[in-house]
This record gives structure tokens, sequence and C-alpha cells, in this order.
């Protein structure tokens, strides 16, 4: 229980500090340059995350056509 209340006590004091560092100039400029990294890694892992998807499918849909023929093979025999 009382690590649970360090962890809580670390997460409210670092929002306070961000809070008053993203108040200053140089701050502000500094969270917006890591906004703008954040926000371009996500993009980066979402582009990924998509070619990935389309290559299985394709994988997909190839296996399944060589299973259908298989099958429709197997089946005039």
């Amino acid at each position: 229980m009382k690590s649970l209340a360090y962890l809580i006590l670390g997460i409210i004091g670092g929002f306070v500090v961000a809070h008053q560092v993203n108040r200053s100039q140089r701050g502000g400029a500094f969270f917006a340059d890591l906004d703008e990294k954040m926000r371009e890694f996500g993009d980066s892992i979402a582009d990924a995350y998509k070619e990935r998807e389309a290559e299985l499918r394709a994988s997909l849909e190839s296996v399944t056509r060589e299973a259908e023929d298989a099958i429709d093979r197997l089946s005039k025999d």
C-alpha cells in the first residue's frame, strides 16, 4: 500500500513539475517538440501495423485459394 502511495505521489509530482516547465517559453517549445516527435512515432507504428496487416491478409488469401484449389482437385478425382 505504501508503494502505491509513492507511485501516486510521484505521478502527481511529475504532472506539477511538467506543468510548471510548460509555462516557460523554452519548456513550451520542449513539450511542443516532444509532442511532434511522439505523433510521428505513433504514425510510424500505425503505418507499419497497417502494412504488415495487408501483407498477412494477402498471404492468408493466397493460402486460402491454394487450399480451395486442392480441395476441388481432390473432389474431382
